[in-house]
C-alpha cells in the first residue's frame, strides 16, 4: 500500500498514511479503511516509522492520515512525529478526528506546538443520512457548532440514497461555514454501501468549477492524494 505521497499542486505538502490502533467508533456502514486498523501496537510502530522516515519537509506542511483519528496513533508514534516535525521543519500540520473527540484538540495542539489544521469527516449535514444511513455517529445542533472546532470538513457525494437537494445544502454550508474543505466522490468497496453513477455525473457537470477553489479539494477517487493504493515497485 502507498503510504507517502506528496502533493505540489493545490495546498502544497508531504502526507503520509498510517496505521494505528483501532477506530474508537468503527460502525460506519460505508467504511472499510478499518481494515488497516491493528492491535499489534509494535507492528504499528514499526511500520510508522519507515513511512515518517521519507518525509524531507519539502513543503514544511505535513498531512497525517490514518484509518480512524489522530488520537488513535501509538504514543510512540506521535513521539516519532514530533520529532519529525523539528527535524524537519514542519511548520503546519494537518490531523483527523473524529467529531467525539472535538473536546480534547487542544491536547495535539499543546503537544505538537505548531499550528493545526483538524479534518473532520462530516459526510453531510443531512442528519438522517449521515446518522441512520451512514451511521456516523456525529451529532450536533448546527454547522456553526462543527465550525467552531473543525475549520476543515470533509463531504461525501455519490451515494445511493443521496438527493441532489442535499448535495445542493452540503456544499452551501462547507463554503459559508468552513475555512477548508475536502469533497470525496463515492466508491464502490467492501461495504453493502454503493455508489450512483447518475448522482456523481451530475455532480461534475454542476459542480466541476469548485476544483479552482484553492481552499476545497474534490477527490474524484479516493487515492488521488497519492495515498492507500497498491504499491507498484
Amino acid at each position: 500500500m502507498e503510504r507517502y505521497s506528496v502533493i505540489d499542486q493545490k495546498n502544497p505538502r508531504e502526507i503520509v498514511l498510517l496505521k494505528s490502533r483501532r477506530c474508537q467508533w468503527g460502525i460506519c456502514t460505508f467504511c472499510d479503511y478499518i481494515h488497516d486498523n491493528s492491535e499489534d501496537e509494535l507492528e504499528i510502530v514499526t511500520l510508522n516509522q519507515s513511512v515518517l522516515k521519507k518525509i524531507t519537509g519539502k513543503h514544511h506542511t505535513l498531512e497525517v492520515i490514518n484509518s480512524g483519528s489522530c488520537f488513535e496513533l501509538p504514543e510512540d508514534t506521535l513521539r516519532d512525529i514530533k520529532l519529525i516535525i523539528e527535524e524537519k521543519q514542519i511548520e503546519h500540520l494537518y490531523l483527523e478526528s473524529h467529531y467525539m473527540y472535538r473536546d480534547r484538540l487542544e491536547e495535539m495542539r499543546s503537544y505538537f506546538k505548531i499550528p493545526i489544521t483538524f479534518k473532520c469527516g462530516i459526510e453531510t449535514f443531512d442528519d438522517y443520512f449521515r446518522n441512520k444511513v451512514l451511521k456516523k455517529g456525529v451529532t450536533f445542533k448546527d454547522p456553526e457548532a462543527v465550525s467552531n472546532y473543525f475549520s476543515s470538513i470533509c463531504l461525501m457525494v455519490g451515494i445511493k440514497g443521496q438527493t441532489r437537494e442535499m448535495i445542493q445544502s452540503d456544499i452551501q454550508i462547507l463554503l459559508k461555514y468552513f475555512k477548508q474543505g475536502c469533497i470525496n466522490i463515492y466508491q464502490d468497496n467492501s461495504t453493502q454501501i454503493k455508489s450512483d453513477p447518475e448522482l456523481i455525473q451530475w455532480f461534475k457537470e454542476t459542480y466541476l468549477h469548485l476544483e479552482v477553489n484553492p481552499f476545497l479539494e474534490i477527490l474524484w477517487h479516493n487515492t488521488d492524494f497519492g495515498v492507500g493504493g497498491i504499491k507498484h515497485e
